[in-house]
């Protein structure tokens, strides 16, 4: 199981990559492989706002149901459109191909609270 230190985690098992005033979000490896085959993805309209730990979308599995939860507070840039014919990208590339949605960051300082890779293994015990 890989934990890129590039990225930030949550607690909820989210994460982001900051590029400039933009962070990408995704769910993590780990997250993805106790939800088992994701079947359904679904995301935001472009333009909503969406406050840090709100639930952004839902992601459906064969196991179950979960929600997804904002790592941050911004304004959805643009989704991954993909995942709406191949919602499998999650389980097969969770830091690339998978990724959900692009936020126009509102607070850069809200990154502060997240996990850096080394706590987000402690907290799943990897």
């Amino acid at each position: 199981m890989t934990f890129p230190e590039n990225l930030k985690y949550t607690k909820d098992h989210e994460w982001i990559r900051v590029e400039g005033d933009t962070g990408i979000v995704g769910i993590t490896e780990y997250a993805q492989g106790e939800l088992g085959d994701v079947v359904f993805v679904e995301l935001p309209q472009i333009g909503k706002q969406v406050n840090n730990g709100d639930s952004f979308g839902t992601i459906e599995a064969v196991k179950a149901v979960s929600d997804l939860f904002a790592p941050i507070t911004g304004e959805v840039a643009e989704i991954n459109i993909e995942l709406e014919k191949a919602p499998e990208l999650v389980n097969k590339d969770p830091y690339g191909k998978g990724w959900m949605l692009k936020l126009k960051i509102t607070n850069k300082s809200e990154l502060d609270g997240l996990l850096d890779a080394k706590a987000y293994r402690e907290l799943i015990g990897k």
